[in-house]
């Protein structure tokens, strides 16, 4: 279940670990790498933590079944795949795409793989992810088939489509909800067949980092957004404002964590949530300081990171409470 343009593509797949711009990507030495390419893999915890946070607070309530959460992980991540390759497909066949940066995720551009290739390999990975979605609703009924079938419908239309939602000034809400609360929720149901507000609760800070990354890609990408007469917070309030928003996601991250601990909707321990606080503060007041394409990106990786490691270690925090 991930999704949408702006996310993955907020998530740095066009600089390395150290937040350098690349221009290149080294010839492959199969299509095995050009594919590892395409699917945008540092991206890919964005579908990871959602899963990891809404299984772990389940465990606190009830044995878990490692078979449905196996599907329940893997079909997220396929769905993200998918929608990575949407977008390097849909991107690609737009007219005015030869101007854009030439990230290393730009597999056809660069001549790495075909568009029937891509096609393929989206239909492929959506294709995983709708079965993987089947046989859990076949455990655990409708909820997650609905959930599933908007998941699906939305990933697609905001990459692709006649008019994709990510260009339309609705990617922060779309991202915020479907990456947040609807994906924390739905993993929590998959185990314990209820929706609850604690699995509401644990959501918000996953949500909150992930719709942050997006912010500051938009804030990287503004000039060109505007150019292309995509809107986002960035073109419509400024890259001032949506920096300060990025600096306030991240406060609402952290404090949604110790208000659901400390307030007893959750143990206690799942204020391990709170450990890459420190790194989150360098990121904000990093963000101010900001100003050419490689720091940005280097904001990106730490962002991506960022919500990386607070998903796992709220997770790691929700699933020792339960021993």
């Amino acid at each position: 279940m991930r999704y949408w343009r702006h996310a993955t593509k907020a998530t740095f797949a066009d600089v390395n670990e150290q937040g350098q711009t690349m221009t290149a990507t080294p010839a492959p030495r199969s299509k095995l790498v050009s594919w590892f390419w395409a699917t945008r893999p540092l991206s890919l915890s964005a579908s990871i933590a959602p899963v990891l946070v809404g299984t772990a607070l389940a465990a606190t309530v009830g044995a878990l079944d490692w078979l449905l959460f196996a599907l329940a992980l893997t079909g997220s991540v396929a769905i993200q795949i998918g929608t990575n390759l949407t977008d390097e497909y849909s991107d690609h066949r737009k007219s005015g795409s030869e101007g854009k940066f030439l990230a290393p995720h730009k597999v056809i551009q660069r001549g790495l793989l075909s568009e029937r290739a891509v096609a393929l390999g989206m239909a492929a990975a959506f294709g995983y992810g709708v079965a993987a979605g089947l046989i859990i609703v076949a455990h655990v009924g409708w909820p997650i088939l609905a959930v599933g079938l908007a998941s699906v419908a939305v990933a697609y239309l905001y990459a692709g489509g006649p008019r994709p939602l990510g260009t339309l000034g609705l990617g922060e809400p779309v991202v915020f909800v479907f990456m947040g609360p609807l994906m924390v929720m739905a993993s929590y149901y998959v185990q314990q067949e209820t929706f609850t507000w604690a699995s509401f609760y644990v959501s918000l800070p996953v949500a909150f980092i992930v719709t942050a990354i997006l912010v500051v890609n938009n804030i990287r990408d503004v000039e060109e957004d505007r150019e292309a007469g995509k809107r986002s917070l960035a073109t419509a309030a400024g890259a001032r404002v949506a920096t300060w928003a990025y600096a306030a996601l991240l406060a609402a991250a952290y404090l949604s964590i110790a208000g659901a601990a400390l307030g007893g909707a959750v143990s206690a321990w799942a204020l391990l949530g709170l450990t890459p606080l420190p790194w989150a503060v360098g990121a904000a007041r990093g963000l101010f300081a900001a100003g050419e394409r490689p720091a940005m990106n280097r904001l990106l990786v730490r962002s991506g990171k960022l919500h990386g490691l607070t998903g796992l270690a709220l997770a790691a925090g929700l699933y020792a409470s339960s021993l």
